[in-house]
């Protein structure tokens, strides 16, 4: 079971296609998510889409750029110009970023696009996270997560949620993702072979979630859409999944 995490989303396209009505599922009780920091917004900055973590910093896709944020001080300590208008993830050396109807994978030091794979959704991709030798793709309105070979782009298989997907990160061999419909967003933990859903955390009224990130300790990062910012919120310390 996939144990490391990286991460993001879309700041929340609505020109896709609407999926079937969700099928019904059992949810335990939504518990207040905790944000403790805010960060941004930044000059020039309308929207955050993708959000990761490369073990020191926060990186944020927020369209023509990707931007690396200091976690202590809030400052953007670096830029790529490279376009980002859903999930960013990283797998440990490089960093993937999805850019229309591809997905890039990206030299942190340099931002030189080293290779390229088609992404599961065409363009209507939402957020993305590395694990264990595979990425995993979010599709918003189509309410999926695809478990996608990073060196064809071949989609492995998928999980259905009953929400529409926006960032997607793992943690511990946990799988998360956030939701955004209407103006109500969680954070839910979800069973990575069935899809059910084990928690959520509501965010805060406004609170946006269009990208998700774990720091791998006490931490989600989540972008903020059309805010332009980035949440801290607490990660619950719930047992670790079974490996």
């Amino acid at each position: 079971m996939p144990s490391t995490a990286s991460s993001s989303s879309c700041a929340c396209a609505d020109s896709a296609p609407l999926a079937p009505p969700p099928r019904a599922m059992p949810l335990p009780d939504a518990q207040p998510a905790q944000v403790v920091r805010e960060y941004g917004p930044f000059p020039g900055v309308d929207a955050i889409h993708g959000v990761t973590h490369d073990g020191r910093r926060v990186w944020a896709a927020v369209g023509d750029r990707l931007l690396a944020i200091d976690p202590a001080s809030g400052q953007a300590t670096a830029q790529l110009r490279r376009a980002g208008d859903a999930g960013t993830a990283f797998d440990g050396t490089h960093l993937w970023q999805i850019a229309g109807a591809r997905i890039e994978r990206i030299d942190p030091a340099t931002g030189e696009v080293l290779a390229a794979i088609p992404a599961p959704g065409g363009g209507e991709d939402s957020g993305m996270a590395w694990a264990e030798g595979s990425l995993w793709v979010g599709q918003y309105r189509q309410r999926k997560i695809h478990q996608v070979d990073p060196q064809t782009g071949e989609v492995l298989r998928t999980l259905e949620s009953n929400r529409f997907v926006t960032g997607v990160t793992w943690v511990d061999g946990q799988l998360w993702h956030g939701t955004w419909e209407a103006d109500e967003s969680e954070l839910r933990r979800i069973d990575p072979d069935s899809a059910a859903v084990l928690e959520r955390l509501a965010m805060p009224a406004g609170a946006g979630v269009s990208g998700l990130e774990s720091d791998g300790a006490e931490l989600f990062y989540c972008g903020g859409g059309l805010s332009g910012k980035v949440r801290a919120v607490k990660r619950p310390r719930s047992a670790p999944a079974a490996c």
